[in-house]
C-alpha cells in the first residue's frame, strides 16, 4: 500500500487590486471607464471608476514608452502610498501610488493617482498610462485600504 504524501498547504489569499475595461464611457469626453476593485480576504469588495491611458490611445502599443495606451496586461507590484505637496501636481491628485510591472515592457514611471480632469474637455482627460481614479473620494479612500490591508499586487485583466 502506497503512503499518501500530505497536501501542502495552500497560502492565505493576499489583498489584490483587479483592474478591468468596462463598456462604460465619460460621457463628454468619450474616455472609457475601467473598474478598480480592491479584493481584501475577509471583506466585501470595492470598486472604484478609472480611466487609464487617453480616450483617442485605447489600441495603442500598451507596452510602448509614450504610446498614451492604457496599461499592459499583466501583473504589477504596488508600491506605498505616498503623499503629494498640494498645487504642485495637479494632474495627478492627493497621492501617489507606484505599481512597477512584473514582466517585461517599455512602459516606466507608472502609478494610480487621481485624473482631476476625468470628463472635462481640457485636453487632460484621461491619463498618460497610469490609472486615474474619477472621484477624489475614491482616491483617498482607496489609498487608506491600500495602507491598511498591505495590498501589494495589482492585476491588469483586459
Amino acid at each position: 500500500m502506497a503512503l499518501l504524501e500530505p497536501e501542502a498547504p495552500k497560502p492565505d489569499p493576499a489583498p489584490t487590486l483587479v483592474l478591468e475595461r468596462t463598456d462604460r464611457r465619460l460621457p463628454t469626453t468619450g474616455d472609457p471607464i475601467w473598474n478598480l476593485k480592491i479584493e481584501i480576504p475577509g471583506e466585501p469588495q470595492r470598486r472604484f471608476d478609472a480611466v487609464s491611458g487617453r480616450a483617442n490611445r485605447q489600441n495603442a502599443n500598451r507596452d510602448q514608452l509614450g504610446s498614451r495606451a492604457p496599461l499592459p496586461i499583466g501583473n504589477y507590484s504596488v508600491g506605498v502610498v505616498e503623499p503629494l505637496t498640494e498645487g504642485h501636481y495637479p494632474e495627478l491628485g492627493p497621492v501617489w501610488i507606484s505599481i512597477e510591472p512584473t514582466f517585461t515592457t517599455g512602459r516606466r514611471v507608472l502609478g494610480i493617482h487621481l485624473d482631476p480632469s476625468a470628463g472635462l474637455q481640457n485636453a487632460n482627460s484621461g491619463t498618460l498610462g497610469c490609472i486615474g481614479l474619477v472621484n477624489r473620494s475614491d482616491m483617498l479612500e482607496l489609498a487608506q485600504l491600500i495602507k491598511r490591508s498591505g495590498t501589494d499586487r495589482l492585476e491588469v485583466r483586459n
